[in-house]
């Protein structure tokens, strides 16, 4: 229909719309940015064509090799076996039994076949073990999944929690699958609060035996990995009952492990005692074989408790190194972080792949241009860039974060230093949780980024986003871990203020809470060279400032209510604020082993472009909670929009160096898997894929 006014331009309509869309494509493409105010900000930005002058020359085989470290070979190895075995790659379309049997077969196949013995590198070697871990699940997450099953968490609970005789007993088994086993933790009524298990463990002095039962419904074990098909054994969590010559009759001493043997070693039949339920079909990770466990007054030898922690006599007498049950509680727990490092350390590889497929479909897929010109990629767009190119720096900066959390926990293994142990328990829930989060929602950014096609099965961001979503919820729901680490912030607050040491993770607290109690310095809030805003002091005290300033209104707000309300409710209340700050201090820890990382790369090539997207990660947080730090005035008005067009100047240069930086993860063709990521003649594997 004709408009009844006059186009002024003396255009059509559908000519006047048309100019309009590219006029603002165009601007979309190179926005109008203000104009500085004065030299300093006219010299921090440049028009987005400066960029491109600056790219940086980047030598991707030396910065692949400084990511990938010194356990590449045997990463290469697990790709190289499962690349070279057709029959052991899991299809695109396979029914979950069917799934569940090859994954097993894939996990067998690599130890007996392959020769790689994932076990012997828990204990000894656990970077090792990580760096084979992160493979496997290359290959299939559900594989992942069930190798940290057998080996992390059952073959982990045996070694960690019981003491010689067990290990000398299992462990060969446990290595060579053998003994296919289980970790029976979770229960119906319970998860995340492990001391509320309800499942008992009574010993009888008679047959010098511990009786295994389950007393409600409630208390059925459930979501266990390995127990529906393919377990032989379970390392059962149950409160120990001892009895006792009081009115009670028992005494409860507290959740303890046991190692239960659930089928016949022969005939695989379930054993006398035990029912065993399928969980059923899941969202994802349908390779694992996931089952619920009722155990009606099973009998287990006395040796089958893992006592590392409480032993029970032959006469029935408890006895232990520590104190209480809380202690004990505490130090079993402790030992069993290498899952939640597991997980975090693998959420970064799922992030690398699919910012990988993203990054690689937008350099190639074009949409539009400036008007009698060639179409450009999308990821030449602003918006594009946008979503994509913080994401990149972000995993990056997991990356470094996450082996660092690695490092540290192989470290606690040798020393066993107690400072060492609470810093990696807290490190670990604090990393897996926000790794995970910002991974699972980064998974749907990367689906939107590649259009209709990212919604095609087979360029794998809906497996890799069904797979990965129980990540945010299993080995600690990651609210809850998150409250831990405000925990231990509240607990090194109060250490600060009393004169105490802090650990390592924490020493940052005792400066800048000093900073933060002082007044924002008027002037440095208004600095904005681009030199200052790059500055890794400028960005670590930022976030650091921030951290602090949370802590502290926390902790007054805490003090506050918990005199109307108690400890509970006061915790209650304030508990938005606590999830904040556990996030806002990670992010602390993550860019300082960034920055960390980047001035201890030896090739100046990888330095310099590490550099860059380091700035562009912190830049990026700082902009995102400009509010925090406007509201203190710790950042001056023309501080924060230089801040904001700093942050997207160097989204364009990291933009100009994206295929370099993708490449450097060194995932090939046959790990992302996706046509539409294909390094050679994308859009032809994905017209073959369809049958054309």
């Amino acid at each position: 229909m004709q408009s009844p006014y006059p186009d002024p331009t003396g255009e059509d309509e559908s000519q006047s719309i048309t100019n309009r869309r590219i006029q603002r494509l165009s601007l979309h493409l190179t926005p109008n940015y203000p104009q500085p105010q004065n030299d300093a900000t006219h010299h921090q930005l440049q028009l987005l064509e400066c960029a491109k002058a600056a790219t940086l020359k980047v030598d991707t085989d030396s910065l692949s090799n400084y990511l990938r470290g010194k356990h590449k070979d045997i990463q290469d190895r697990v790709l190289d076996y499962f690349n070279n075995r057709p029959d052991l790659q899991t299809p695109l379309e396979i029914l979950k039994d069917d799934h569940r049997e090859l994954c097993m077969r894939q996990l067998v196949a690599l130890v007996r076949d392959a020769g790689i013995r994932p076990f012997r590198y828990v204990a000894e070697d656990p970077v090792k073990y990580f760096a084979i871990l992160e493979a496997v699940g290359s290959v299939d997450v559900s594989l992942a999944i069930k190798m940290g099953v057998q080996y992390s968490l059952w073959g982990g609970s045996v070694l960690n929690l019981g003491t010689k005789k067990h290990k000398e007993k299992y462990f060969d088994g446990i290595d060579n699958m053998d003994y296919p086993g289980c970790f029976a933790m979770t229960e119906l009524h319970h998860g995340s609060n492990v001391q509320g298990l309800q499942t008992v463990a009574t010993f009888d002095p008679l047959t010098d035996e511990f009786i295994i039962d389950t007393p409600n419904d409630g208390a059925i074990k459930w979501w266990i990995g390995n127990a529906a098909v393919h377990g032989k054994f379970a390392t059962v969590f149950a409160k120990l009952m001892l009895p006792t010559h009081d009115t009670k009759g028992v005494s409860d001493m507290g959740v303890h492990a046991f190692i239960v043997p659930i089928r016949d070693f022969e005939t695989h039949q379930t054993l006398p005692g035990i029912e065993i339920h399928d969980c059923g079909h899941k969202v994802g990770l349908n390779g694992v074989d996931n089952g619920a466990l009722r155990f009606r007054s099973v009998r287990i030898p006395r040796d089958n408790l893992l006592n590392r922690f409480g032993d029970v006599s032959r006469d029935g007498k408890y006895t232990s190194s520590l104190p209480s049950i809380n202690k004990r509680f505490a130090a079993t727990l402790g030992e069993l972080v290498g899952g939640r490092v597991g997980l975090a350390y693998s959420s970064v590889s799922v992030l690398k792949i699919a910012a990988t497929i993203a990054i690689r479909y937008s350099l190639l897929r074009q949409q539009f241009g400036p008007p009698k010109q060639p179409e450009v990629t999308i990821l030449d767009y602003q918006s594009h860039q946008h979503k994509l190119m913080p994401m990149l720096a972000s995993t990056y900066a997991f990356h470094f974060a996450t082996l660092h959390l690695v490092e540290k926990y192989a470290e606690m293994k040798k020393t066993h230093d107690e400072q060492l142990v609470g810093d990696v328990h807290s490190l670990s829930a604090g990393l897996k949780a926000y790794v995970t989060g910002y991974t699972a929602k980064s998974l749907s950014i990367c689906r939107e980024a590649c259009g209709g096609h990212g919604y095609a099965a087979v360029n794998r961001f809906g497996s890799l986003r069904n797979d990965h979503d129980i990540f945010q919820t299993f080995e600690g729901d990651n609210t809850v871990l998150l409250q831990q680490v405000a925990g231990d912030l509240l607990k090194q607050y109060k250490e600060k203020f009393q004169g105490g040491t802090l650990t390592v993770t924490w020493n940052y607290l005792r400066e800048s809470m000093n900073l933060y109690l002082s007044q924002p310095n008027p002037v440095t809030a208004r600095w904005e060279s681009e030199d200052h805003l790059r500055d890794p002091k400028f960005q670590l005290d930022a976030f650091r400032y921030r951290t602090s300033r949370l802590l502290q209104s926390v902790a007054v707000r805490l003090r506050k209510h918990s005199k109307t309300l108690g400890s509970f409710g006061a915790w209650n209340r304030c508990l938005n604020h606590l999830l904040t700050l556990a996030e806002s201090h990670i992010e602390s820890v993550i860019l300082a082993k960034f920055i960390e990382a980047v001035q201890n790369c030896p090739d100046a090539s990888s330095r310099a472009a590490l550099k860059l997207i380091c700035d562009l990660y912190a830049l990026e947080r700082i902009w995102k909670d400009i509010g925090t730090y406007r509201n203190v005035d710790y950042v001056a008005p023309n501080k924060a929009k230089a801040i904001h067009n700093l942050a997207e100047y160097l989204s364009f240069r990291v933009r100009n160096i994206a295929r370099e930086l993708i490449d450097a993860f060194d995932i090939p063709d046959h790990v992302t898997r996706a046509p539409i990521a294909m390094q050679s003649d994308a859009y032809s594997h994905y017209t073959q894929y369809v049958g054309f």
